[in-house]
């Protein structure tokens, strides 16, 4: 009578199962179990053999998607087979194709993987005003070089006007000293006379002579010293006039300097430039990249219809899966990288087949626990066979 009796479990076993079933993760096959078991009879819920029929389930869901993995990867392995046993000229065509999606794609990617030589902010200031930048270059070329011309012609004038003032100085001094040597000549004329006066009325002799070689001399002189500063007035006032002509060319300059540095300053400020050099620079950089973004632009459409050329020739072949050598191009071209390629295959099936069989047996397991369930509870063949026709009815899966 007591065998059949429902055993109450340790305090701490109920403890430790309750924790398990808190840590373990809710995953969609348990939720699935306790949905098959709700379905079942309540009086077949409470049999033991109920726990039995959830393993087998489980195992042979299990099993049902390790088959599919199993078959996927032999339907690879087939594929490779096929493509290796093809002609040689059907697979010298397929390579040329692959050749040609190889080089595109190391194009590609070598674009995308160079470094940019201007900033975003700059390639859409340029592509903006695409049609204006050539222009605008020269502009400021050409008024780079007329600052410059400019700046060489202030420079000019400056020196020039130093030159004039400086000589104008210099005449003035001039001026002065000849001036104070004049009075120097008169005062020493006049002692002169004075003395050849006196010493002719002491000595008694002829001054006739000896006055007119002195005023002949002292004439001489002084003329000189007159006309010499006649000249430096007359210098002095040409000076003047090359000064204030200088001044006025200066200013001038001056002027346009202004307004030519003002032009330079604003187009390098609009376009965050130093000069015309670096716009340039600059403009020729983003050619670069216009020209570079087209030839990836082409690369992508050559790229596209190749990639489509190779998928229309594998599946003329019946291939499981033509689209996945898209992705692995170079197996196609080396025969190594294909070898690695069905080694990794087979290495990949041999770990199912060992799954499965490891599947297989948990179920094996699983069946002889009913059926040892069966022998130790005699009478109740029939509650476990509606477990088993339960499970198969709801899971579609024969055990």
């Amino acid at each position: 009578m007591g065998l059949f009796r429902k055993k109450k479990r340790p305090k701490y076993v109920e403890e430790i199962l309750e924790f398990e079933e808190q840590a373990q993760p809710q995953m969609e096959e348990p939720k699935e179990r306790s949905e098959i078991v709700k379905q079942m009879p309540k009086k077949v819920r409470k049999n033991p053999a109920v726990e039995y029929c959830e393993q087998i389930h489980t195992a042979a869901k299990a099993l049902e998607e390790t088959k599919r993995e199993y078959k996927m990867v032999t339907d690879y392995l087939t594929d490779i087979q096929t493509i290796e046993n093809l002609p040689e000229q059907e697979f010298t065509a397929i390579q040329e194709i692959a050749h040609g999606i190889t080089t595109l794609s190391a194009s590609r990617d070598a674009y995308v993987n160079k470094a940019k030589t201007i900033s975003d902010v700059q390639f859409a200031q340029m592509e903006q005003m695409e049609n204006q930048i050539p222009e605008v270059i020269k502009r400021l070329q050409s008024n780079e070089a007329y600052q410059t011309t400019v700046k060489r012609d202030m420079q000019y004038l400056e020196g020039e006007k130093g030159e004039w003032r400086y000589y104008k100085e210099n005449l003035e001094q001039e001026v002065k000293i000849l001036r104070r040597l004049l009075y120097v000549l008169a005062s020493v004329s006049c002692a002169a006379i004075l003395l050849i006066l006196i010493l002719g009325y002491i000595l008694k002799f002829d001054i006739q002579m000896p006055v007119f070689v002195t005023v002949l001399a002292v004439g001489a002189v002084g003329g000189v010293m007159v006309w010499r500063l006649q000249n430096d007035s007359t210098e002095i006032k040409r000076s003047q006039l090359n000064i204030n002509r200088a001044i006025t060319l200066l200013n001038k300059i001056s002027f346009k300097y202004v307004n030519v540095t003002n032009a330079v300053d604003y187009a390098c400020e609009r376009y965050h430039v130093k000069n015309s050099y670096e716009l340039n620079y600059i403009w020729e950089q983003y050619l670069e990249a216009v020209r570079e973004r087209e030839k990836y632009q082409r690369a992508n459409d050559e790229l596209d219809f190749l990639t489509t050329k190779l998928l229309r020739k594998l599946y003329s072949y019946h291939l499981y899966d033509a689209k996945i050598w898209t992705y692995q191009v170079q197996a196609l071209l080396d025969k190594k990288e294909m070898v690695e390629v069905n080694h990794e295959l087979l290495v990949r099936r041999q770990k199912l087949r060992t799954s499965m069989e490891a599947q297989m047996e948990h179920i094996k397991k699983a069946k002889a626990e009913i059926e040892k369930l069966v022998k130790e509870y005699p009478g109740h063949e029939d509650e476990v066979q509606e477990i088993l026709d339960s499970l198969d009815k709801i899971c579609g899966i024969s055990v």
